[in-house]
Parts: C-alpha cells; sequence; structure tokens
C-alpha cells in the first residue's frame, strides 16, 4: 500500500535556567520533575522500542541552557535525591494509609513506590546517570532528531541588536555540538516567535530572523499555525528580492517575486522562508488540538490522573479528573488501569486522525504532505501523567503503519525539500499570536533594561576587540549573564503569575551582575576573581567567547 504522507511529533524541551536555585516551590526541583517524569518515561519508551525491533523517529527539541543543567554534576546528585525523597514520601504514605484502612490509596502509594523506583533504577543503571548521552545515543541509532534553540531561549524578535540574536544561536550550536556530537540542522524558535527583515527606528535594516538561521547553518525552522495560514506563498524558491510587504507596518520588509500563487499557504507543507537555504514548517491544529485542548482534548479524560490535587503530607497526586467542572475537593481516587484503557482508545483515534488528515491533503492538495504535530515535551508525563504512554501507543502504531511514514522534520525536508517562498508574518505561538504573554503592561519594564544592556555589551565589546587575561574573563561572563537575563521564561513567568517574585530575582540578578562585571572593565580594573565566581554559580557554557555577540 503506498503512504499518503509522512507524521512527526515535534517535542519541545525546555526549563528555566534554575541549576543550585533551590527547591520546591521555585528553583532545581522544576528539573527533577521533568527529569522524573517526563525525560527519563520518555527515554525508556524510545529504548523500549528500539529493543523490539521498531524505529519510533520523532523529532525533538533539546534547549541548550536545559543541556547543560542535565550534564550538571550538582544536578545529577540533586536529581537523585529528589527521587529518593519521593520514594520515601511513596513508603510514609503507605505505612499511612494501610494504618487509616485506605486501601485503595495504600495501593496507589505502593504504584508511586515503584514508578519512582524504576525511574531511580533507570537514571543509575540504564542511563549511567547520563540522559545526555542516552539523547545522543537514541539520535545516533535513528530513533530521533535532536535540534536546538536559542541558547537561554532568548525571544529573539524582541532583542534590540541583530549582535544579541547571533550571540543566542552561536552558543546554542556549540552547546549542541559539544554535547550531542554534531551541529544542529533544525531550530525550535522560542515560543516559535518570528519576525521578518524590517528596518528599525534608528535606520537600521535588520535581517528576518532566516538570514541569522542561515549564517548559523540552520535549514529547518517551525511557525504557528496562523502564521503559515496567514502567509502568502509566491512563485519558486530561486530570485526572489526584497520589497514591502503589502498592509503590515510600513517598516517590516519581505521578498516579493513577480509569479504569485493561487493556492493557500498549507501546514502540510515546507516553504522557504523568504531565502531558499532555511524552510519553515507549520504546527498543524488539528492533531495538536486532540491534546492542546481545555475543553475536549484527550488529557481531561475523566479517567486521567488529576494534576493539580496534591497529598497534604506527601505531595503525591492520588486523583484522577473525575468530571467536567469537579471541585478539587470532590475528586475521586485515580485508576491505573482505567487511565491504560483510555489511552489505547485515544491512541487509536489519534492515528486514525493522522491517516485521515494525510487522505485529505493529498487528494485536496496532490501532495505527499506532512504533518507536524507540536507540544511541550514535559506536557507528556508531568502535566499529563498518561502523556508518555500515549506517545509510545501512537508511535508504535505508526512505526508499522502502512499508509502514514512516520519520520523527523530534518529528514522529511531532505526528500521533499520546498519550491515555493512564503512570505511570514509576525507572530509566536503565544496567546493571540504575537509577542503580548513576553511584553505587556507586567513586563514592559524589563524590555528597556535589557536592551541598554545589549547596547552597553556593543561598546564593551568594540573597545575592546582583542581582550586577553583578566579583561576576556569579564567580558565571557558578562555574554553570558546578557544571555541568562534575555531568557524569554522570565517575562513568561511574571506574566502568568506562577513563579512571578523567582522571575524578578533572576533578572534582576543577571541584570546586576552584568553590570558590575563591565563597571570594574571600564574602571580599568576588570575583576578576573569576580568572573570566576559567577561562572561558578552557574556554570553554562564553558566555551563561551565574547566575540560571538558581533553583527
Amino acid at each position: 500500500m503506498a503512504k499518503l504522507g509522512a507524521f512527526t511529533f515535534v517535542l519541545h524541551s525546555h526549563i528555566p535556567y534554575a541549576r543550585q536555585a533551590g527547591r520546591w516551590p521555585h528553583g532545581e526541583e522544576w528539573l527533577h520533575e521533568a527529569a522524573a517524569e517526563t525525560y527519563i518515561p520518555l527515554l525508556n519508551t524510545l529504548y523500549d522500542l528500539l529493543e523490539e525491533g521498531l524505529q519510533p523517529r520523532l523529532t525533538l527539541s533539546l534547549t541548550p541552557v536545559l543541556l547543560e543543567q542535565l550534564a550538571d554534576t550538582d544536578v545529577q546528585a540533586n536529581f537523585e535525591t529528589y527521587v529518593t525523597d519521593r520514594l520515601r514520601a511513596a513508603e510514609r504514605d503507605i505505612a499511612r494509609f494501610d494504618g487509616q484502612g485506605e486501601k485503595r490509596f495504600a495501593h496507589l502509594a505502593r504504584y508511586y513506590l515503584q514508578f519512582y523506583r524504576t525511574v531511580l533504577d533507570s537514571f543509575r543503571e540504564r542511563f549511567a546517570g547520563d540522559l545526555v548521552r542516552a539523547f545522543r545515543e537514541l539520535e545516533e541509532r535513528g530513533a530521533v532528531e535532536l535540534i536546538t534553540c536559542a541558547a537561554t531561549h532568548g525571544y529573539l524578535p524582541l532583542l534590540d541588536r541583530d549582535e544579541s540574536i547571533n550571540l543566542q544561536l552561536h552558543a546554542a550550536v556549540s552547546a549542541h555540538r559539544r554535547h550531542l556530537g554534531r551541529p544542529p540542522r533544525t531550530i525550535w524558535l522560542p515560543e516559535c516567535a518570528y519576525r521578518p527583515a524590517y528596518h528599525a527606528a534608528d535606520g537600521r535594516l535588520r535581517p528576518g530572523l532566516e538570514d541569522f538561521l542561515a549564517e548559523h547553518g540552520l535549514r529547518l525552522f517551525f511557525a504557528e499555525t496562523h502564521m503559515i495560514q496567514g502567509g502568502r506563498p509566491v512563485g519558486l524558491a530561486a530570485g526572489e528580492a526584497i520589497g514591502p510587504y503589502g498592509a503590515v507596518t510600513r517598516r517590516y520588509l519581505v521578498p516579493l517575486s513577480q509569479e504569485q500563487s493561487s493556492r493557500p499557504a498549507t501546514v502540510y507543507r515546507p516553504y522557504c522562508a523568504s531565502r531558499p537555504e532555511v524552510a519553515v514548517i507549520g504546527r498543524d491544529n488539528r492533531t495538536g488540538l486532540q491534546v492542546w485542548s481545555a475543553d475536549w482534548g484527550y488529557p481531561g479524560d475523566f479517567d486521567y490522573r488529576e494534576f493539580h490535587k496534591k497529598d497534604g503530607q506527601s505531595g503525591l497526586q492520588y486523583w484522577r479528573v473525575t468530571g467536567a467542572d469537579v471541585d478539587l475537593a470532590a475528586k475521586e481516587p485515580y485508576h491505573p488501569d482505567w487511565a491504560a484503557s483510555k489511552v489505547k482508545q485515544h491512541a487509536e483515534h489519534f492515528v486514525r486522525l493522522v491517516h485521515d488528515v494525510l487522505a485529505e491533503v493529498q487528494a485536496g492538495q496532490g501532495v505527499y504532505g506532512i504533518v507536524s504535530s507540536n507540544f511541550d515535551s514535559e506536557l507528556f508525563g508531568h502535566w499529563w501523567f498518561e502523556g508518555v504512554a500515549w506517545l509510545e501507543q501512537v508511535l508504535r502504531r505508526l512505526a508499522v503503519s502502512e499508509s502514514v511514514e512516520l519520520t523527523t522534520a530534518g529528514a522529511y525536508l531532505e526528500a521533499h525539500p520546498p519550491d515555493q517562498v512564503i512570505h511570514l508574518p509576525e507572530g509566536s505561538w503565544g496567546a493571540g499570536g504575537a509577542h503580548f504573554v513576553w511584553d505587556n503592561a507586567d513586563t514592559h519594564w524589563m524590555w528597556p533594561e535589557i536592551h541598554q544592556a545589549e547596547r552597553r555589551m556593543l561598546r564593551s565589546v568594540q573597545a575592546h576587540p582583542e581582550a586577553q587575561g583578566a579583561a576576556r574573563a569579564v567580558l565571557n561572563q558578562a555574554a553570558r549573564e546578557l544571555l541568562l537575563l534575555q531568557a524569554s521564561d522570565w517575562p513568561f513567568l511574571v506574566s502568568t503569575g506562577q513563579a512571578k517574585a523567582y522571575a524578578v530575582g533572576r533578572f534582576r540578578g543577571h541584570l546586576e551582575r552584568f553590570h558590575i562585571l563591565l563597571d570594574t572593565l571600564h574602571a580599568g580594573a576588570p575583576d578576573a576573581a569576580l568572573a570566576e565566581e559567577l561562572w561558578e554559580r552557574d556554570k553554562v557554557f564553558p566555551d563561551i567567547r565574547y566575540e560571538w555577540f558581533a553583527a
């Protein structure tokens, strides 16, 4: 049977920088939870499928700042402490529930005891404490395509200097190569945020983000659904020129072509993003909503585990969703066997949907299309406890499908290169499709501080083009602080209110360190000891060179 088209999961793995930032409710425990509930279960699933002779094949981003944290020996040691604490909590709950005659909850506590034993044993024995190497070996065996992101998840469209974008991407490519053994070819733009070329208020012509990607060897990125469907495909990939972009604010520029396409843009095929070297694929909303939708997505099924209700003593989660709008106090006990049955039903439904979408694309558009189903990795296992089991069931079915090619984004692009350019509008996958989540009344004060730091970094680099010794140490550490300052996590956490004080503290801390470092440089007494102290505190991007902050 001929294949109808291709499918790939694109999973984006990212945790805010939290090394040695304390434990609950904010800080390094974010990493520990993600590793225990998402990364290790996902690794176990993929290795299990390989050992069965199946090829799972998915596209998986590991942000550079996440790689740096997962590879850190202190984080690894703290993770073992975290899982050991979870084991002890389950043991205490077993004794407590047995003593109270609560057999259902005692059974669930034993379920968690086995879950965390498997996590700890996998970390120690199967992966030898090195999750980064485990992911790298999956790519070497053809199971995944590992892709990158901006170094610290910096929100690229809102950065003021091209030099900052280059610093984010140069550090990203370097970290990816250092940890994973090869340079990345595909990138998940932070928050799927894109902007085209434009004339800045000071007269600078700022290239579109695709120009920066091309300079750093990155050949593919992903865009949110509305950006593709609202874009304008034009002509063929060769010989495009720069010109004004229709009704969008006049300072924005995009390629134009004499040959216009009568076909609307579709998320089921790749396009060249204004230049032939860089392609873009849009996120498929039909499959995406099956997971993302708060109203009718799979995770809201009444038999799945309730995320928000935790035991007052252990913090373990013993309840199921139960029903729509059911108060937390009225939640009923979780039944893992009920949830497992729903996982199979939902996996079968999803695979049928993928088949149907690709059949419609082939019939209606006449192309061998791709369904790119993009999610945050941590949604699976952490937020949706059964999510990794669901992924396993979907991958198992698609790996042997006669009608759907299970692939990676890069492999599909190599086999089916784009033949049309698309004019993408500015946007993101945030609420409203623009930059509001990261730049709003609560966060607007942050961006002038970031922009001022960028301009000061520019002046410092220009004043010390060949710094050595203490001056080089200070400039290199200032570049690290600038990267950490630019993380999109800080305005995001302020906007959502999830960890506002923590985010503001991290933002102000990196900003203060950045300025103190450069104060010593400009005073003629660069403080190498301070730079070393701050390096020990954060330990990210050990090979950084301040010259990466370049036009």
